[in-house]
């Protein structure tokens, strides 16, 4: 096979002693060649080059953003992704079960290769921007946003950083002004959410090597789920947390918060500004989202 490796040096656990070693192992068995992303948005336009050049996978070794410009690229084509853990949290690949170490990871990406483990799904997507497994509105958004401020030191210390963020956030009531109406493709309309979260698989994230289950109905073959919030207090945000860690009880049957699923399309429309996160990555300020469901849309390798 033709294999492209796609690399951000700067992500958080990539190495060059690491990338040289994966390299060796993928080239033992494919041709391989090394590309390396350098700046927001490269792996989108590197990607898709490697499609239209016939590539038949890209495998990216860096964060999760990365892999989301790299399957922004890949969308409608024949080329597999397959992502490598190489940021702090690599929730993708987390989801779809490949291993936490880099190295393992490649050893099960290999047998994949071998056997022809592919499948086809579909994505999400926020405005046109896909996301493999969720978009936030509100104060995830506002999280995120404040752990960029971190800069380098959110490559050492990202989890602990996203709970300090998260308190900061809430305290300095960042994020939690937002009120949104949701109109769903049911023709149901939500009022007055103050946080959301537009899942494509679940969990939501991890906390070290704890997953936050969020929306038990979204799922690789599924389409999209919601989590709405129409109270956003500490209970429930904390409360919230533990449950997503736990059993998922105090949040599936928490006054204020409505869950949905199987849903293609949702509009979110606010009079403000509000922001949102794709993919863990800070998109900016709306005051309107156009969140679809793309059936069919990328094919990825799956251990």
């Amino acid at each position: 096979m033709r294999v492209l490796l796609l690399v951000n040096a700067t992500a958080s656990s990539v190495t060059a002693r690491k990338r040289v070693m994966i390299r060796k192992l993928l080239a033992a068995q494919h041709e391989v060649e090394v590309a390396e992303t350098s700046r927001r948005g490269h792996a989108t336009r590197l990607a898709h080059a490697a499609a239209n050049d016939g590539f038949d996978v890209v495998v990216v070794l860096a964060g999760d953003g990365t892999l989301n410009e790299a399957a922004d690229g890949l969308l409608r084509t024949d080329t597999a992704l397959a992502p490598l853990p190489g940021g702090s949290t690599n929730v993708y690949a987390r989801t779809l079960g490949f291993a936490t170490d880099a190295m393992d990871a490649t050893n099960e990406l290999l047998r994949s290769l071998a056997r022809g483990a592919t499948k086809r799904i579909g994505v999400g997507r926020a405005n046109r921007r896909p996301f493999l497994f969720n978009t936030g509105i509100g104060f995830d958004a506002a999280v995120i946003r404040r752990v960029e401020r971190y800069g380098e030191l959110k490559r050492h210390l990202s989890h602990p950083l996203h709970i300090a963020a998260a308190f900061e956030a809430f305290f300095r009531h960042e994020g939690t002004r937002t009120r949104i109406d949701l109109e769903l493709d049911t023709g149901e309309v939500i009022e007055e959410a103050r946080f959301a979260i537009v899942s494509k698989t679940d969990p939501y994230t991890f906390l070290g090597r704890l997953p936050l289950a969020i929306a038990p109905a979204a799922g690789l073959d599924q389409p999209l789920a919601l989590t709405a919030f129409r109270t956003l207090d500490a209970l429930t945000l904390i409360g919230g947390a533990a449950s997503a860690m736990r059993s998922g009880r105090f949040l599936a049957n928490r006054r204020g918060v409505d869950h949905r699923h199987d849903l293609h399309r949702i509009l979110v429309r606010s009079g403000e500004p509000f922001a949102y996160q794709v993919d863990g990555d800070d998109a900016g300020d709306t005051e309107q989202l156009d969140i679809e469901y793309e059936p069919d849309a990328l094919t990825v390798v799956v251990p």
